[in-house]
């Protein structure tokens, strides 16, 4: 068999995966900006306003991520990626420019469309163009680029933050009206890059194969692979879909189909329910419990994105080693652990260094494990020919308890403060290992279609 084309697979998976850096820098950049929009808007006494603000944009992902999935399973993967980048570069742009509260939202929630499109697409597209023995390091690559889209947010936060506050711990008038914009405004470079980018790149091979365009899916395959590959990767999708099956809602309530949502719905909100996009969304709140001053919050933000950046490197090495379920359950268990030592931090008073290192620390164990893993797992699990759909209904579900995190964590940090929030957050790490332990088989190594017999049957 032909050795794999690996620089041409990597070129492609990199620009699908721009997708992801976006949805990374988008989900991130309003945690810096919220220093300073939040005066502007006059959200300080507010805790309702200050939690839609932030999860605002959730919205516009639940109706990107359920529309994506039926839309790419009909009209395709590329013209979505695409899609996606255009709805990316209008945020970036409306966001940036407004002055009234409500078109603030609305420009976030368009934003949160093109992140629910992403987050949707980009690893399914990604899985559907790699050979099994290297499909969780390639898909793994989205992951990577999600935390680079955010250690790319929390840069352009410090470095905008400084210059506005030039070192003082005071905003000026001028920082209050502009900074935030400018933090905003910096998305539509990678925006535009990934627009044009997505021209490039092929449309997926099974995608094309469960579509009737069997010759140009072994033409992609091929280029891949080889030959030898690609003819049977054709073979194999075609045996699995008879000519009339077509992708329905229907096909969500076949038994062995039923079985495997399920479990990709709880492992979608289990990846947020873990509660570490808080720390992302609401660093400043964290940060500033354990004494830190605005210019320090800051650039320890930026240390936690580096931390996200490293320990990525370690999953995509590990994924396809170790497999997909002991990197979750090293993740759902060393996680439960950290937010019991957080919120205990938090309940005996402790501050500085200390509550950096637990931060920096749970981070890590995410970045390895739950992060990647988990959209690894959704992109291989769902039957070829409901693929995008099913993937939609897992990624609604995810965003759901991502947008129920988010609105909730300033309510229950005021009502019952940081320690019982993490001991919280810590219970549901722990309940997240227990179902991992006892539902989720390995898919390591397995073809797509290996995987869809396996967890059909």
């Amino acid at each position: 068999m032909k050795q794999t084309n690996t620089l041409y697979l990597l070129l492609i998976s990199l620009i699908s995966a721009l997708g992801g850096l976006l949805f990374g820098y988008d989900w991130v950049v309003i945690g810096g900006a919220k220093i300073f929009y939040e005066p502007f808007f006059h959200l300080e006494s507010s805790a309702a306003l200050r939690g839609w603000a932030m999860s605002s944009a959730l919205t516009g992902c639940l109706a990107g991520a359920l529309l994506a999935g039926r839309w790419s399973d009909g009209y395709g993967r590329k013209k979505m990626l695409i899609l996606a980048a255009v709805l990316f570069i209008i945020s970036a742009f409306g966001t940036g420019i407004v002055d009234n509260f409500n078109w603030f939202i609305i420009y976030r929630i368009i934003g949160g469309f093109g992140i629910g499109i992403a987050s949707n697409i980009s690893p399914i597209y990604i899985a559907e163009i790699s050979p099994a023995p290297t499909r969780g390091k390639f898909v793994s690559l989205n992951q990577l680029t999600i935390v680079l889209g955010i250690l790319l947010a929390q840069l352009t936060n410090w470095l905008i933050g400084n210059y506005y506050t030039s070192g003082t711990e005071t905003l000026s008038p001028e920082s209050i009206q502009w900074a935030w914009r400018w933090m905003f405004w910096m998305e539509l470079i990678p925006a535009g890059i990934f627009f044009i980018l997505s021209f490039i790149i092929p449309e997926s091979p099974r995608w094309l194969a469960l579509n009737r365009h069997s010759m140009q899916a072994y033409r992609i395959l091929a280029r891949i692979n080889g030959d030898e590959y690609a003819e049977k990767a054709v073979q194999e999708i075609q045996s699995l879909v008879t000519e009339d099956e077509k992708s329905t809602w229907r096909s969500f309530f076949q038994p062995g189909v039923r079985k495997v949502l399920f479990i990709g719905i709880i492992l979608a909100v289990f990846q947020q329910w873990c509660g570490i996009n808080v720390i992302f969304n609401y660093a400043h709140e964290i940060f500033s419990a354990a004494g830190y001053a605005i210019s320090d919050i800051l650039m320890n933000i930026v240390v936690t994105g580096i931390t996200n950046v490293i320990f990525t490197f370690v999953a995509i090495y590990t994924v396809d080693k170790w497999g997909r379920r002991t990197l979750m359950l090293v993740g759902s268990a060393g996680l439960g652990l950290l937010y019991i030592l957080l919120g205990s931090c938090y309940y005996l008073h402790v501050s500085g260094w200390s509550m950096l290192l637990l931060v920096i620390l749970s981070i890590a164990c995410y970045a390895m494990s739950l992060a990647p893993v988990i959209w690894v797992v959704l992109s291989e699990i769902f039957p070829n020919k409901i693929r995008g759909a099913a993937m939609a209904v897992a990624t609604f579900f995810l965003w759901v308890a991502c947008f129920l995190l988010t609105y909730t964590f300033p309510i229950l940090n005021e009502w019952i403060g940081g320690a019982g929030t993490f001991w919280i957050y810590g219970g549901i790490c722990l309940a997240g290992f227990l179902f991992i332990r006892a539902q989720l088989p390995e898919t390591k190594g397995k073809s797509l279609e290996e995987i869809e017999k396996e967890l059909t049957k």
